[in-house]
């Protein structure tokens, strides 16, 4: 029988073209798994120092763009204080402060949740899950808009719509002024062609716009340099707002948590399917995507991929936190027999700073 055709492909081709490994999984003495997939980190310059794979493909960014779509809302004329601003590019966990985030980002403008149009779910994190299932704030107990991980953006979406006068009904689609704002920015905060820009429908309603990894990398540069190259800029409000409240944008044991409370200045967001992307206060950046959408191994990346972009060697960064954050055991029995590791971590050494 033929092989099936790949799918997926774009005029780059399709995203399983020189995929190659990431990390792996130990257990015992044996590679159990391996994890491939497309990795790119980025000097202050914006050159490639560390490249896995093939970051010019075209990816879906899904979670990791929402601070370019957070962007894009500034420069459309929302306003709210930092707090509530990192909560607007989270996908958070849904506890309770982040739900009382959410109701005063709509409150601000006068809305209440049922304008909410992001799809119904539970919240994430298991014990919130089960808080708003004893005592929901506001509804049922069941899955619902403001639990669902995206509440926070879809709030400020909204609030950038009334702030513009723009129709709120139709805010998710492609060619309302906000959607259409957002791709713009996008496409020139990424560098990345138009040509091969697709759109689609991310997970909680909203239109979705493909990168590549490169291009990721390159707006996460921006943004994580702007505090100190261009202080009063939009891109500055952005990555001070999610730096500061790393809490907001995912929450208790994430990683994207985790990760900026260890590296001051780092803005960094997770995002479905195995996607990250992170910049740091020098401009350094990286980007990637595990090919086969796994979670497990994303932490692991992180952490090395960090590393090689020399956060380890930033002022009032906590190196215990990223040992931590690069440590997943591989359990048997209950206790750790092995290691999820990156495979590229000693690729690096001569880019280290």
């Amino acid at each position: 029988m033929a092989p099936a055709p790949r799918t997926g492909g774009t005029a780059s081709g399709s995203v399983l073209d020189d995929a190659a490994p990431l990390a792996e999984v130990i257990r015992g003495d044996l590679v159990e798994s391996v994890h491939l997939g497309h990795l790119v980190v980025l000097d202050p310059a914006g050159r490639p120092v560390l490249q896995v794979g093939n970051p010019t493909t075209p990816v879906w960014p899904r979670s990791s763009l929402k601070p370019v779509q957070l962007l894009a809302m500034l420069r459309a004329g929302l306003e709210l204080p930092d707090r509530l601003l990192a909560l607007a590019s989270a996908s958070h966990n849904g506890e309770r402060f982040h739900l009382e985030g959410v109701l005063q980002i709509l409150g601000s403008v006068g809305l209440g949740i049922d304008a909410l149009q992001n799809t119904p779910d539970l919240p994430l994190h298991p014990p919130a899950a089960l808080e708003w299932h004893m005592a929901p704030l506001a509804g049922g107990p069941g899955p619902a808009s403001l639990t669902q991980n995206c509440s926070g953006k879809h709030a400020a979406m909204l609030a950038t719509c009334l702030a513009q006068g723009w129709d709120i009904e139709t805010y998710l689609s492609p060619e309302h002024p906000l959607q259409r704002a957002v791709r713009s920015t996008v496409l020139e905060t990424t560098g990345d062609a138009e040509v091969v820009m697709r759109t689609t429908v991310d997970g909680c309603g909203a239109p979705l716009f493909s990168t590549t990894l490169l291009g990721l990398a390159r707006a996460f540069s921006v943004l994580g340099a702007a505090p100190t190259q261009d202080v009063r800029s939009h891109e500055a409000r952005v990555a001070r707002a999610i730096s500061a409240h790393p809490d907001m944008v995912g929450g208790t044991g994430r990683d994207v948590t985790l990760a900026m409370q260890a590296v001051p200045g780092l803005v960094a967001k997770d995002g479905a399917e195995g996607v990250y992307a992170a910049g740091l206060p020098d401009g350094s950046a990286l980007a990637f995507k595990v090919l086969d959408g796994s979670a497990r191994a994303r932490p692991v990346i992180l952490a090395a991929a960090l590393r090689a972009a020399g956060a380890a060697g930033l002022p009032g960064v906590y190196p215990g936190g990223l040992d931590a954050l690069g440590r997943v055991p591989v359990l048997g029995g209950g206790r750790p027999v092995g290691e999820v590791r990156a495979v590229f971590a000693g690729a690096y050494g001569e880019v280290r700073r």
